[in-house]
């Protein structure tokens, strides 16, 4: 990955369809979350399809499925296909892995698997689709400790989220899993693990400043919003306390790094500070630069 040459790092994209055409959600929540987020064009890109739409726009991407089978009951996108496509295409994406957390000890030996084998940077959590309490130390514990010992990342979706909007009970998905204040505790139980709070943790945003500023290990990720309706006190803090630890995300393919850059450029943000989060943060917590 040539480094200097990338005008943005995305450190939130998704993988929604397999080489076999097989979905990550299924149809019903699929096309809710679609109308959502008011999705234009194709909604399921091929895992080279996005290396393409990445490359051709001189940006980094790093991609994962969401594996929530146990609530759902829907297989994810492969995490072997989502890394082996990554390596493909080692100059634009960057893999990580999703392990629903109710898989217990296979999951925690998949997860070492997936880092030795696959080279994965990182994990992606769901705390609302996957069902639990990220400080729950019954269910996940095991896999936050083998991501803390392998120096890899623990990204958890945060505050409310579009998967399930406007079907009825919300397709059972429950909000409550994903106040950012539930990783507060999983921050302090592992101190050297390295954490992103996904999205404007709508309707946690100050929970989530708090963590943020209070764990030097956390990070926050500005995607699945269009930067015009970030919270002043978010686009506060981004600019001064921490400037050096949000970073960009859109949440392709349901938010486009076209339109997420378009309005961030006319976000009130300080000249010095839009570097860092477009790229600079992510490539040193990624390891893509010295510290």
């Amino acid at each position: 990955m040539d480094l200097q040459s990338l005008v943005a790092i995305d450190v939130h994209t998704h993988a929604e369809v397999s080489s076999k055409g097989h979905s990550s959600l299924d149809d019903d929540l699929h096309d809710a979350s679609s109308a959502y987020f008011k999705v234009e064009g194709k909604r399921k890109p091929t895992l080279e399809e996005t290396a393409a739409y990445y490359r051709e726009r001189k940006m980094a991407a790093v991609i994962f499925t969401v594996d929530a089978e146990s609530a759902t009951g829907t297989p994810p996108v492969p995490n072997e296909e989502v890394a082996e496509a990554a390596a493909a295409n080692a100059d634009v994406l960057i893999p990580f892995a999703s392990i629903d957390p109710f898989r217990g000890r296979a999951g925690v030996r998949q997860a070492r698997r997936l880092v030795e084998e696959y080279g994965v940077k990182g994990f992606k959590f769901h705390p609302s689709i996957q069902g639990f309490f990220p400080n729950d130390r019954s269910v996940a514990y095991d896999l936050y400790e083998v991501i803390e010992e392998t120096g890899t990342i623990a990204l958890f979706h945060t505050g409310q989220t579009g998967i399930g909007a406007g079907v009825p009970g919300g397709g059972g998905i429950r909000l409550k899993y994903s106040n950012p204040l539930h990783v507060d505790d999983v921050a302090a139980d592992f101190p050297h693990l390295k954490i992103i709070l996904a999205h404007p943790s709508f309707p946690w945003q100050d929970e989530a400043l708090a963590v943020a500023t209070h764990k030097p290990g956390v990070h926050i990720d500005l995607s699945g919003w269009s930067p015009k309706y970030f919270p002043p006190q978010l686009v506060q803090y981004a600019n001064t306390l921490l400037k050096d630890k949000v970073l960009f995300g859109s949440d392709f393919p349901v938010l486009t790094p076209d339109r997420w850059l378009a309005d961030f450029a006319k976000l009130s943000i300080k000249d010095e500070v839009r570097p860092k989060i477009l790229k600079e943060n992510a490539a040193r917590l990624l390891g893509l630069t010295k510290p």
